[in-house]
């Protein structure tokens, strides 16, 4: 069985940090596209980050360039995300999500061309 869990979440103060973890088990992910997306309340939810986890090529929504970073650990099965200079709009449970859909198709933003996601860890943000 393919299994996603996420971590580092939490609440912190507008302009702060936090970094996320996504520890992918159950299969080999060389091959695989790796996304971060995001809900809040009442809204739906939004691509956030992607990964080819074999060549590293990443693509970030543009609400989130140049504070949000998204890299890539093979040996350990495991993709973060730091999160910097975070704004209340931020706030939101933070999934992670799997494909073996090149990020070539659509940037990795499509949420129907991924097969398997997380729980999600929440990511609160105080002004």
């Amino acid at each position: 069985q393919v299994q996603l869990v996420e971590s580092g979440g939490g609440l912190v103060q507008a302009g702060g940090s936090l970094r996320l973890s996504c520890a992918a088990s159950g299969r080999t992910f060389s091959r695989y596209v790796m996304g971060w997306f995001r809900q809040a309340p009442g809204k739906e939810r939004e691509f956030v980050a992607a990964i080819n986890w074999s060549a590293g090529t990443t693509y970030l929504a543009d609400s989130v360039k140049g504070r949000f970073t998204i890299s890539r650990a093979s040996a350990k099965n495991t993709v973060d995300m730091q999160m910097d200079s975070l704004k209340p709009e931020d706030m939101a449970v933070y999934y992670c999500a799997a494909r073996l859909l090149p990020l070539g198709v659509d940037g990795g933003k499509r949420i129907d061309l991924y097969e398997h996601w997380g729980q999600g860890t929440q990511v609160t943000v105080s002004s």
